[in-house]
């Protein structure tokens, strides 16, 4: 397990190289998932082996290519088939190949290739030390068989080498290492995006899913509670009052329709991403409507607007509806107060919604302050960099406030509006 590869090196493609045709379908792949360089390997081996050959004709003063320079070349070439398995162990077992073939006094060339691929998946691996020690001992083997051992090591009658060729020796060693280096970085820095991606990818879903939930929770809410009222009423006036139960019967007709129709547009969507609605969304133009339907549960809305009024963005006006709306369904629902109040007040930064009712909180009707329609007027006005208040009054009413920033500046991002929200708290009576 020494030899693992890190996450971002698992995860990323890795050179060209690297990424060769290898082995037909079925057959072993790499701890890492990929397959074995089969064909790279064989191209570097037969490179190095044949070009090797070639370059012992132009260095007579070296000792000829003979079996046993080919076997440290298959030797090292072989090697570099699991450099994305055991890249320590190749980037080690090179070097040792490349050390003897030049301590056996073989001809200088394409060796170094062997070396430098293997030094190479070492570092993009993310094992620098290893790559550098083996880099390194190989430099260190050569000089000192270069300039103290040649007495003893083939070939006969050699000299001493010039110091001037170390300077090339260690020159190339560096380029090795810089460019191993360089695709490291690389290879780390695309790992990082293509991560940073995902999560986007992933908070962009999650905050559909939420928008897609606040939006099925509003609309089923304040209809099942209109639909629910007037079934109620329908029930209790059924025989002595059958125009009345008639009425409350028209009543759940007409809400239930729309809550289909709204219900549907959000699923056409989900079914059709991108595409535009077929219908306008909601905003502040169908608060008439809306005090209308409350009207029918028994709740008689007063609506006032303060300032003049600004036309707003489709995602500020429809938050702004649903907050409303939220509101009143939830005076339906938990509140004894048969009337409530809204004020809309337009200023140049912001818009300032309250939701008062004048109580009390019926019996076991739940908490007014809890549940998940609070949550999400909360989270829609947390995604436009607004806040939402909400809490009991002194008098014993229930007051909801919001107010939602208009201006562009000072806006955050929708999935990082959930911690600028507001407690819960009671307010004083203005």
């Amino acid at each position: 397990m020494e030899n693992a590869r890190p996450p971002w090196a698992r995860r990323s493609g890795g050179p060209a190289w690297e990424r060769w045709p290898a082995t037909p379908p079925g057959e072993p792949r790499g701890r890492s998932g990929t397959r074995l360089p089969w064909l790279s390997t064989l191209v570097v081996t037969l490179v190095v082996t044949v070009g090797s050959g070639f370059a012992g004709h132009g260095q007579p003063d070296r000792v000829p290519l003979d079996s046993l320079g080919r076997a440290l070349l298959v030797l090292g070439g072989a090697l570099l088939l699991f450099r994305q398995r055991f890249p320590r162990t190749v980037a080690l077992g090179t070097a040792t190949a490349t050390a003897a073939y030049l301590a056996a006094g073989y001809p200088y060339g394409p060796v170094f290739l062997i070396l430098a691929l293997g030094a190479f998946a070492a570092v993009v691996a993310g094992h620098r030390e290893v790559a550098w020690w083996a880099l390194g001992g190989v430099w260190a083997s050569h000089v000192l068989v270069a300039h103290w051992l040649y007495r003893w090591l083939p070939p006969p009658h050699d000299g001493p080498a010039p110091w001037g060729e170390e300077l090339l020796v260690t020159a190339w060693v560096v380029a090795v290492v810089a460019l191993s280096e360089l695709v490291r970085v690389r290879r780390e820095q695309l790992a990082k995006a293509q991560a940073e991606r995902a999560a986007a990818e992933r908070r962009r879903a999650d905050e559909e899913r939420l928008r897609i939930a606040r939006e099925l929770h509003d609309v089923l809410a304040h209809s099942i509670s209109v639909i629910n009222v007037q079934a109620g009423v329908g029930l209790a006036l059924l025989d002595s009052d059958p125009e009345q139960a008639r009425s409350a019967l028209t009543t759940i007709k007409d809400a239930s329709k729309e809550a289909l129709g709204e219900v549907r547009q959000v699923l056409d969507t989900l079914r059709t991403p991108g595409e535009a609605p077929r219908s306008p969304a909601p905003g502040l133009d169908r608060l008439p409507e809306l005090a209308e339907q409350a009207g029918s549960a028994g709740l008689t809305v007063d609506i006032t607007t303060e300032g003049t009024p600004a036309a707003l963005p489709p995602g500020t006006d429809l938050a702004a509806f649903r907050i409303v709306q939220e509101a009143l369904t939830n005076t339906v629902r938990h509140s004894g107060s048969r009337t409530a109040r809204v004020l809309l007040r337009h200023t140049p930064g912001a818009l300032e919604i309250r939701v008062d009712d004048d109580g009390p909180a019926t019996a076991g009707g739940g908490e007014p302050g809890g549940g998940n329609g609070l949550i999400g007027m909360r989270e829609r006005a947390a995604a436009l960099g607004g806040t939402i208040e909400a809490g009991p009054r002194p008098d014993g009413g229930f007051r909801v406030r919001a107010c939602i920033p208009l201006s562009d500046t000072g806006t955050p991002d929708p999935g990082q509006g959930a911690d600028t929200v507001a407690p819960t708290a009671p307010e004083e009576e203005s």
